[in-house]
């Protein structure tokens, strides 16, 4: 194929793709569409894609590009592409655009082959007839437009004529089941005998080898696959292929004879993995009545869990009561009418919060006041000490207040902060070294 050889549309083709736009859009249409022949050039069967548009009644047509049966690359004129627009064609030299596109010069220039292939119907297929190393390509059951790659696909796998003709058309390209029809007769047997239901749905080309390699049936097989491609996309199901370490197929046939689902097991998973029991002994993987070892386990994991929660709460609680002991002495409750109060246990700091409307019952406070980063102290008015007022946050290591907040986050009222700043702060950071001393 030469660039210098491209020639001018044939009349005749013109005509075959104005009747056949003039099918597809009956009335004028302003959107650019594509449309393809085969002829030749320097010898070499090559394709010729047509880009066509209307303009008001007027209908324009221009070649864009070629491409060659046995090129590496192909030839382009006033086209790019872009991958979130899509083709675009520059039409200033018929008239269409007031100015010329950046891509627009009306010359020839070239790209790699796999680019500048647009979809476009081939308006005279029956020109293959021509060429005698096509006869048995079976290329007139081949109803799509990339009939280039078609005829390539047929020239390294010659078993593409054997599929067109049993109404596979849509494993054409698939090198795997070209190169076993190639190779295995009996495998080319099994495709005919089941061509039927090969060609009346799409099957994974992973199910119709497993299908023929095991016996087992195309629909079951299929289902199979689904499920097993569903199953590894899902990311919650991590724990159970982690576990079934890629034997997927009898935990499927397991779920679906006991009737559940794998989002199921995967609680009876959790709960079976706090409780430790090993997952690797049938009886615990794969219970006879699953149902009722799921609630079993289920109520197991609840009652373990709750008194696992329950001791690290009273650890929890204990850490934090053995703080506030260590740091009762920073209470202050002299000449003022306020007092501040040193919050006792993760409780005190959940009501503090829900009172005052912040933050202070939750965010990790009571993990930072256990590690003795901050201490939380509660400051009161003298003569309603239970009723929540302000809150603030003291930092040990810096021996300053971090945060003093009344309700919903607001500044506290100045003879408050007065009494923070200056009278509270100076006394708990006397009392903080007589404690570390």
């Amino acid at each position: 194929m030469k660039m210098e050889k491209i020639k001018p549309i044939p009349k005749y083709i013109i005509e075959k793709i104005r009747k056949r736009d003039a099918i597809r859009y009956p009335e004028p249409h302003g959107n650019t569409r594509f449309y393809s022949y085969l002829t030749k050039n320097d010898g070499e069967l090559v394709k010729v894609t047509v880009a066509v548009r209307h303009r008001y009644k007027n209908w324009h047509y221009k070649q864009v590009a070629v491409h060659g049966v046995h090129s590496d690359r192909c030839y382009v004129k006033d086209m790019c592409f872009t991958y979130i627009g899509g083709y675009s064609v520059g039409w200033y030299a018929e008239g269409l655009n007031r100015t010329q596109k950046w891509y627009e010069d009306d010359e020839w220039g070239w790209y790699y082959d796999s680019g500048f292939d647009p979809y476009a119907p081939v308006v005279n297929k029956e020109y293959l007839a021509k060429f005698p190393e096509y006869q048995y390509s079976a290329w007139e059951l081949y109803d799509e437009a990339d009939i280039i790659k078609f005829l390539r696909n047929y020239e390294k796998y010659p078993q593409t004529e054997y599929l067109m003709k049993m109404g596979l058309q849509k494993y054409v390209f698939s090198k795997q089941i070209l190169t076993k029809a190639a190779k295995d007769k009996s495998f080319r047997k099994w495709l005919w005998s089941n061509r039927q239901m090969l060609a009346g749905r799409y099957f994974y080309i992973s199910t119709i080898l497993s299908a023929y390699r095991c016996g087992t049936s195309l629909l079951e097989t299929q289902a199979y696959e689904e499920v097993k491609k569903t199953f590894c996309r899902e990311r919650d199901y991590k724990p159970i292929r982690e576990m079934l370490d890629g034997d997927y197929k009898p935990f499927f046939e397991y779920v679906a004879k006991q009737q559940t689902s794998a989002r199921v097991y995967l609680d009876y998973l959790k709960a079976c993995t706090f409780l430790g029991l090993d997952m690797s002994v049938d009886k615990n993987r794969y219970p006879h009545d699953f149902m009722r070892w799921h609630d079993i386990r289920i109520d197991e994991y609840k009652t373990a869990k709750a008194l696992k929660d329950q001791e690290e709460r009273a650890e929890l609680y204990a850490k934090f009561a053995s703080v506030a002991e260590k740091y009762l002495p920073m209470q202050h409750n002299k000449r003022s009418s306020f007092v501040a109060i040193i919050a006792r246990s993760p409780a005190d700091l959940k009501v503090e919060g829900e009172i005052l409307h912040h933050c202070v019952g939750g965010m990790g406070y009571e993990q930072k006041f256990i590690r003795e980063e901050t201490l939380i102290f509660f400051i009161r008015a003298k003569d309603t000490q239970d009723t929540p007022l302000v809150t603030v946050e003291y930092s040990l290591s810096q021996k300053k207040v971090l945060q003093c907040y009344a309700d919903h986050n607001t500044k506290p009222a100045e003879d408050v902060l007065h009494y923070v700043n200056k009278v509270w702060l100076p006394y708990a950071n006397r009392t903080l070294k007589q404690i570390a001393a």
